[in-house]
Formats: structure tokens, sequence, C-alpha cells
């Protein structure tokens, strides 16, 4: 279960989420994520100094869980085609659920001067997940399951048309439906020509 501060810790990064979800970032004050979490002022500065450092720790364990929930769905002895299907499903999933939420407060922060550090922080985690993506491809054309001459292209164009899912979502109001034709014809189009 962790030791004390791990717990304190993990329940300021919690409420904060929520909060974080309902303001957006800039509107959310440090007295804002006392309050929720019942902590002295003294209790939540031991542990972070301005909201900045908070969402930051909140974007972190999202992509965390994120990893783990998408790592714990793999079947065991997956083909790269299902672990892409695996992967775009957990991109849905985040997308049309919760995702959206915490887009909105993510997107703010990054538009500040000051939100550098959630630009390089989402740079990393696209890459990242460009990588995986463009390693899927290239190991589905090694056993067939993909005809892509191009994995790199076709990856940057998938992970591109999910963050644009990911931006209607929450500007549009997007549904399950049309999230799940606008993947399968990326899945059926780049990958299996």
């Amino acid at each position: 279960m962790g030791t004390k501060a791990e717990r304190k810790r993990k329940l300021i990064l919690e409420k904060a989420r929520g909060i974080f979800g309902e303001k957006g970032f800039k509107r959310v004050t440090m007295k804002d994520i006392i309050d929720a979490c019942g902590i002295s002022r003294g209790g939540l500065y031991l542990y972070y100094g301005s909201t900045e450092e908070v969402f930051l720790d909140v974007l972190r364990m999202e992509q965390e869980e994120a990893d783990d929930v998408f790592a714990a769905s793999i079947p065991e002895n997956a083909s790269p085609a299902r672990i892409l299907e695996v992967f775009l499903s957990a991109q849905k999933k985040e997308l049309l659920e919760y995702g959206s939420v915490m887009s909105q407060a993510t997107w703010e922060f990054a538009s500040m001067p000051e939100g550098e550090s959630v630009r390089r922080m989402l740079r990393e985690q696209y890459g990242q997940a460009l990588s995986v993506v463009e390693h899927l491809i290239g190991e589905g054309n090694a056993s067939g399951e993909f005809e892509c001459p191009d994995p790199h292209s076709a990856a940057c164009i998938i992970m591109r048309a999910m963050e644009g899912l990911r931006i209607s979502a929450v500007t549009m109001d997007m549904d399950e439906e049309s999230v799940d034709r606008e993947i399968q014809y990326l899945f059926e189009v780049l990958l299996k020509s």
C-alpha cells in the first residue's frame, strides 16, 4: 500500500485531478487543493510548491495508469496487429471518457508561457507512443499482417489522427461509433493496403 507519504501524495493527486478536470488549470489554486484534500497548507506545501508542480504530477500519474492498463490488456503471445488494436482501443477509451476532461486543462496550461514543462512532457509521450506504433507496424510488416511501405509515416498519421480525435471529443462531442469508424479506416487504409 506504500508509505504514509506515498498515500498522502496519491490523495493529493487524486483530489487535484478532479479539481483540474472541473475548473481547468488557470482557475485552480493551492487553497482549492487544500480544501479538497482536507489537509493543512503546510501539509500540501510539504509535497508541492505550486499548482504547476501538482498538475505535472497528475499528468505523470495519468500516464502511468494508462501504461499499466495498456500493458495488462495485451493478450499473451499477441500479434503486432492485435497489440496495435489494443493500443488504439486504449486511446479511444481515454479520449471518450476521462481524457477529454483533463485535455482541456492540459491544453490551457500548455498554451501559457510557463507551460513549457507540459509541452515537453507531451512531446515525450507523443514520441514514445509514435515509436511503439512504428515498431508494431514494422513487426506487422515482417509477419505479413500489414503491407505498409512506410511505417514511420503511417505511425505519424495514426498518432496525429488520434490527437485530432482527442480534440474533437472535447469540442464536438464525438460518439463511440464515429471514433470506431475513423480508427477502423486508419487501420485498413494505412496498414492493410
